[in-house]
């Protein structure tokens, strides 16, 4: 097995670094706006949902969480007035989950005081990309 080339490393460290410097800001954000990290990532996937709504199945596997949790994270939500429930027209045992006009005007608040981060992160994600693509070719 070869050493890691110091430059390939350095390029790894600098990006892990920039992904703790995103989710730190991502964290504090969401806090100004009352909302826990997990619950910021639940509203931003029902936000970003392209019916508008999603199941409890979806998130799960959008967050990578246990249907387990994402129910709780949900019941919270709904408690808190930023998601709601309504029965699936199609199929009656579904539930559809979507958002309040709160939970709407938070998720939206955070991501949009976000721009500017996702881009420097955007960059550094492109740049470790390109550093691993050519090391990949000169090796």
């Amino acid at each position: 097995m070869a050493l890691p080339d110091a430059d390939e490393l350095e390029s790894a460290a600098a990006f892990r670094s920039e992904l703790r410097r995103f989710l730190r800001r991502s964290e504090a954000l969401a806090a100004e706006a009352g909302l826990t990290p997990q619950r910021y990532d639940l509203l931003l996937q029902l936000k970003a949902a392209p019916a508008g709504h999603s199941t409890v199945t979806e998130l799960g596997e959008r967050l990578h969480l246990r249907q387990t949790a994402v129910t709780e994270l949900v019941k919270r939500a709904e408690d808190a007035g930023l998601v709601r429930r309504r029965r699936s027209e199609s199929d009656r045992r579904v539930f559809l989950l979507e958002l309040t006009a709160d939970g709407d005007r938070r998720v939206t608040e955070v991501f949009e005081a976000l721009r500017r981060d996702r881009a420097a992160f955007a960059q550094a994600f492109d740049e470790l990309g390109a550093h691993f693509r050519a090391a990949t070719v000169a090796g």
